[in-house]
């Protein structure tokens, strides 16, 4: 039970006395040595969370449920949009399989602090290898099952995991994809080798593994049982990388203890849910949101986690929504903009057990949220997020009794406990301008980012006094403290909720020997949210057609489909500044 009434006292606990207040939102989590420190600043410069204590959070979010009755509720529901196959697994299963699949990682010399990499689909497996890892001390490192071979050796050798995990196959659509022609093209390319790969075979495409280097992963499963270890609080859960400014994928660092307790305050604060709620997710599990609110969030506050494989439809989601009796429903802008269409066709969801829904990935525009309310009648809110905070910085907060007010139902809400957003000015004027973070972060954001073997500061993210944070995003903050987005500040292009940056598509697009410069921006796209569009200056007069064909495919080899370029516009030269640098803001006025 949440010992506040209004946004107002909780906003005033959370500032008036930060320790005490994290202290007792720790309380909702199980320690090995209980934290009598909210925060520390570490010797670089950065914050530890609840240093000196220990916990597991593998142990927080399988193990003590099943001690406090619950093993025979369901953990996690996944549904495959390809297949057609839905699973059910128990805490008590979910316990012995996680156990099982931890004994079979050690048998292969995974111990504490290695890292294990895992490019899976969204399934029952994916999320019983990141438990497996928290279990044991080891720190996963998911990669989006969708990235070409390149993409996935540099991540490779980014994280230098003892061990990768993949499955057999995975789909696009209905269409079968192999998956291990792509991992022995990023195993050829990356200067890092593994020790072992664990497949998990698929009916639809077995794969034939390799005598010495690759393992079955259900037989893993039936290993002898590895208990979960105490880990400090500061120990890495997770590394996931993202895009940004550079255009090189950085490695995010969560912790453990700040990253448990942000989870279970949010669960209840934000959504609402309780133990025992069903929590649905779109998200795949190779994104933040697969991460926090697909597998960690719902298990850590005892609730049901319903996971997708694939894009679901609109008739899928309300089936799986009526089925399962879900409370909460986490999707996209993109996924709702796919609902509205199908919704031509199919009457308003009449779903009494469903109490909201929550957007976040994009900007969502009112008249979308207008249609899903309509469509639903039930609350529909967007939250903002990056994969670097990993929770929402600001939101509407279900866990009051006292409802947001009315003028902010279209925006993305107040901040949310421990966020302190500022505005960096602008020439937009001195109230709207980038928004920025004052430090410390709250619990549950980036302990780091991954670099060269080690956790770094995050200097990248840093203004030039190292006081704040920058989120890269522009907006204004109202005198009720309520942040209203207005865009982008940085080249990050969000494509279906999906972070990729212009920079790190420009890169391919040079590689090809007929194109002299070019330059990535983003445009509106109705379905997806945003898309690139590439301006090319060619070099030789091959046609058109040809060359934007090659381009297209060459960005699609790299780095994947989803990125979803498919307009090219040549031009005879690009804007820049007088020392060089491409103005992509003019592109888009152009």
């Amino acid at each position: 039970m949440l010992p506040w009434t209004t946004y107002d006292a909780l906003h005033k606990a959370a500032l008036s006395q930060p320790d005490q207040f994290w202290l007792d939102a720790a309380q909702r989590i199980s320690w090995k040595q209980t934290p009598v420190t909210a925060c520390r600043t570490r010797p670089d410069g950065w914050h530890d969370w609840f240093p000196g204590a220990t916990l597991n959070t593998c142990f927080n979010a399988v193990d003590r449920h099943v001690e406090n009755g619950r093993g025979k509720q369901a953990a996690l529901i996944w549904h495959s949009c390809a297949t057609k196959e839905e699973r059910i697994v128990t805490y008590q299963d979910l316990l012995d399989r996680v156990a099982g699949f931890a004994g079979g990682l050690r048998a292969l010399g995974v111990n504490k602090g290695d890292r294990v990499l895992i490019t899976m689909p969204t399934m029952i497996e994916t999320a019983i290898a990141m438990l497996a890892c928290a279990r044991i001390g080891a720190v996963h490192v998911v990669v989006f099952a969708g990235y070409a071979s390149p993409e996935l050796a540099r991540r490779i050798d980014d994280a230098t995991p003892k061990v990768v995990i993949i499955a057999s196959c995975s789909f696009q659509g209905q269409t079968v994809i192999p998956s291990l022609p792509m991992l022995n093209d990023a195993l050829t390319l990356a200067a890092h080798k593994p020790q072992a790969c664990v497949i998990v075979q698929r009916k639809p495409c077995p794969a034939t593994l390799l005598p010495t280097r690759d393992h079955d992963f259900h037989m893993l499963e039936r290993s002898t049982p590895a208990e979960p270890v105490a880990l400090h609080s500061e120990d890495p859960l997770y590394i996931l990388h993202t895009s940004g400014t550079t255009g090189q994928a950085k490695g995010i660092v969560r912790d453990n203890g700040g990253h448990a307790v942000a989870l279970a305050l949010s669960m209840e604060l934000i959504y609402g849910c309780h133990p025992g709620d069903t929590f649905f997710t779109t998200s795949d599990l190779g994104w933040v949101v697969g991460h926090s609110y697909g597998v960690y969030a719902p298990l850590i506050c005892g609730g049901t986690s319903v996971i997708v494989e694939g894009g679901a439809s609109a008739s899928a989601i309300r089936a799986l929504c009526h089925e399962h009796a879900v409370k909460c429903l986490f999707t996209t802008p993109t996924q709702m903009r796919l609902m509205r269409q199908e919704s031509r066709h199919l009457s308003a969801a009449l779903l009494p057990a469903l109490a909201r829904i929550f957007v976040a990935g994009e900007y969502a525009d009112p008249t979308l949220l207008d249609w899903a309310r309509s469509y639903f009648r039930k609350p529909v809110v967007n939250h903002w997020w990056q994969t670097e905070t990993g929770w929402s910085i600001t939101a509407h907060f279900f866990g009051l009794p006292e409802h947001a007010p009315i003028s902010l139902i279209n925006d993305i809400g107040r901040p949310a406990p421990g966020f302190h957003p500022a505005i960096m000015p602008s020439e937009r004027g001195e109230l709207c301008g980038e928004i920025v973070l004052s430090l410390p972060l709250p619990p549950g954001c980036l302990a780091g980012l991954w670099k060269d073997g080690a956790i770094r500061v995050p200097s990248l993210y840093l203004d030039e006094t190292g006081q704040y944070y920058r989120t890269f995003d522009e907006g204004m903050i109202d005198a009720t403290r309520a942040v209203h987005m207005l865009g982008r500040s940085d080249d990050v292009i969000k494509v279906a909720g999906r972070r990729i940056s212009g920079v790190q598509i420009e890169k391919v697009i040079a590689a090809h020997s007929d194109v002299h410069a070019c330059a990535v921006v983003a445009i509106h796209d109705d379905l997806r949210g945003q898309r690139p569009v590439a301006y090319v200056i060619p070099i030789s007069k091959m046609p058109c057609r040809r060359l934007s064909d090659e381009v297209i495919e060459l960005v699609h080899k790299v780095l994947g489909r989803w990125v979803g370029l498919k307009e090219i516009r040549f031009v005879s030269n690009l804007p820049t500044t007088t020392s060089g640098k491409i103005q992509r803001k003019r592109l888009l006025v152009s």
